[in-house]
């Protein structure tokens, strides 16, 4: 059985795990939530770049990414901040959909999957 490592966890969540080969990204939301939804979508993602690469990861290495967004009205505007980030020729396969978030400042959470290296 392989080993399984828990990155910055707490009681509740880990933001990310590492088993088989695969690192699994908790959903992140940003930490100034009085930006904009592709502001939080910058900071979401370059904080889930940073955690890919501290498991041994990297956005290149993406397989699978769920964006949920507060309001479908941003859509747009996520995925120019996304577009501009995600290595081309790489794309994960991808989800994104309209959902209640856990609270009203929260306008987009981003959770992923990725290979190591």
């Amino acid at each position: 059985m392989s080993d399984i490592t828990y990155i910055d966890t707490n009681h509740r969540r880990s933001r990310a795990v590492v088993a088989g080969g695969t690192v699994y990204v908790a959903g992140h939301t940003a930490q100034d939530r009085t930006r904009d939804a592709a502001g939080q979508a910058k900071d979401i993602l370059a904080a889930i770049e940073a955690l890919l690469e501290q498991a041994g990861s990297g956005k290149d290495r993406l397989l699978n990414v769920t964006i949920m967004l507060a309001c479908m009205d941003d859509f747009n505007a996520v995925n120019e901040v996304y577009d501009k980030w995600i290595v081309e020729g790489k794309a994960p396969a991808r989800c994104c959909s309209e959902v209640k978030l856990a609270f009203p400042d929260i306008l987009v959470e981003v959770t992923a999957i990725a290979q190591l290296r």
